[in-house]
């Protein structure tokens, strides 16, 4: 049976902590080789795929200068835990045979290529997933903000948040049995609630330049390509 998209490029949102599987921290390899996986299916349907990584599951910057580490370190540090969790979607992709770049905010010339919008389009247009790290290169943005704005440079149509509960939540699932999920909710509900699905800055973002968000559970397989082949799962951020 032949599958058709609905989406031609896409941003994928990956936690750091999505890479941890079953682990309370760092890469599990399993879990990191079934996201390859539905990445590829994705991708051979033909899709163009940005991916922005986060790097939590190494180490967390606004958490760490909480601490006492100074903000701005604490926020590079944060950017080079994403590079290496990029350069472990990178190996795992390029082990299913998907054609990866990988292209960093921050210039490292021996590991990446320095992010220029134009050679990221290009390379989505010759069918290479892009995998885009060290956030915005710029202190006190998150990953969740690089995700809206990488998205908006590269012309995504949306942004595939991936989470590990089924979408957005009047309250936390995991701790009130009664929390109601939204299935589509606008920006402006979203920040006048402070639902917690990205930060306001990212959200902001969004919603100016009319942005989809679609946020889902990235721990059932196969959730990736559904989404992307119009499923109604998960929750849809829009006007």
């Amino acid at each position: 049976m032949a599958y058709t998209a609905v989406f031609k490029r896409v941003l994928l949102k990956l936690s750091g902590e999505a890479f941890m599987g079953t682990q309370g921290f760092g890469i599990h390899d399993e879990t990191l080789a079934q996201i390859a996986r539905e990445i590829k299916d994705v991708h051979d349907l033909g899709v163009q795929i940005g991916i922005i990584v986060g790097g939590g599951n190494i180490f967390r910057g606004r958490t760490s200068a909480a601490r006492g580490v100074e903000r701005v370190t604490a926020d590079h540090m944060g950017m080079l835990a994403t590079v290496i969790n990029a350069l472990a979607l990178q190996n795992a992709l390029e082990r299913v045979e998907v054609v990866t770049r990988l292209m960093t905010a921050i210039e490292m010339q021996q590991l990446a290529e320095p992010f220029i919008r134009r050679r990221a389009i290009r390379h989505l247009e010759k069918g290479r997933v892009v995998i885009f790290a060290g956030g915005t290169g710029n202190p006190y943005f998150s990953t969740d903000t690089a995700a809206a704005l990488r998205a908006m440079e590269i012309g995504a149509e949306v942004i595939l948040k991936a989470t590990k509960v089924d979408g957005i939540y009047d309250a936390d699932p995991k701790t009130v049995s009664t929390a109601k999920m939204y299935d589509r909710i606008s920006y402006l509900d979203v920040l006048s609630k402070s639902l917690a699905v990205m930060d306001s800055t990212a959200i902001s973002l969004c919603k100016d330049n009319n942005l989809p968000i679609l946020v889902f559970n990235l721990t059932h397989a196969g959730n990736i390509k559904r989404v992307v082949l119009g499923e109604k799962i998960g929750s849809l951020v829009s006007a």
